[in-house]
């Protein structure tokens, strides 16, 4: 059985450009590896409304916290069989985006701190009822939220037609966010954690051998 790895920050974090670096250092050691991001907006129902609701097109179904959450842990619901099938024939599975993303922005749009209802009912939610697979290991990529911002506004130059939706573009949001994903790590919440703080480019080759490890 491979480990389940997710890689969790904001908006502009760099989470992709990270994964396919890190995927790159554990292919280089021998490792079966395999990636996928959420939320599946393309390939799954519940993420496209949520999508859609990310850019005023659902009504009001945007500004009800527990109801964009439920539309996420859906989509890794329905991913869940695809998990435990790549789990089973790699040695590492590497997500972007995962169960504390839900967590960490519902918190925040709450203006709710990781010790309060909300994550403990999305742990309920996915873990307990959805039964979705546990991490074995956490990534923070915990990049200054001004350099995060200013990735994510060039992304949105840089990709014609493309606007940030309703979470990216709020500050405010993104940085309650931030507060309360350090609050996750800090509390190992789910797995251990792995913060790096965004001074430098992380070391990938090291942090793949303690991965294997």
């Amino acid at each position: 059985m491979g480990r389940l790895v997710v890689i969790e920050g904001l908006d502009g974090a760099g989470k992709r450009t990270f994964a396919r670096a890190l995927v790159a250092e554990l292919d280089t050691l021998g490792a079966r590896t395999t990636s996928l991001a959420f939320p599946r907006y393309d390939d799954d129902v519940h993420a496209e409304l949520a999508r859609d609701a990310l850019y005023g097109r659902m009504g009001d179904l945007g500004s009800s916290v527990h109801a964009m959450a439920v539309l996420f842990a859906l989509d890794r619901r329905a991913a869940a069989p695809e998990l435990r099938t790549a789990l089973a024939g790699h040695d590492v599975v590497l997500v972007d985006r995962y169960v504390a993303s839900n967590a960490a922005y519902n918190a925040a749009r709450l203006g709710q701190d990781a010790a309060g209802e909300v994550v403990a009912w999305v742990r309920e939610l996915e873990i307990d009822r959805f039964d979705v697979p546990v991490p074995d290991h956490q990534l923070l990529l915990a990049v200054p939220r001004e350099v995060a911002a200013a990735r994510a506004r060039s992304r949105e130059l840089a990709e014609p037609g493309r606007a940030r939706d309703a979470y990216e573009s709020d500050d405010g949001l993104q940085a309650r966010t931030d507060a309360v994903y350090r609050q996750l790590a800090a509390s190992s919440w789910l797995s251990p954690w792995t913060v790096l703080d965004g001074a430098g480019d992380p070391d990938t080759r090291a942090l793949a051998g303690r991965l294997l490890a």
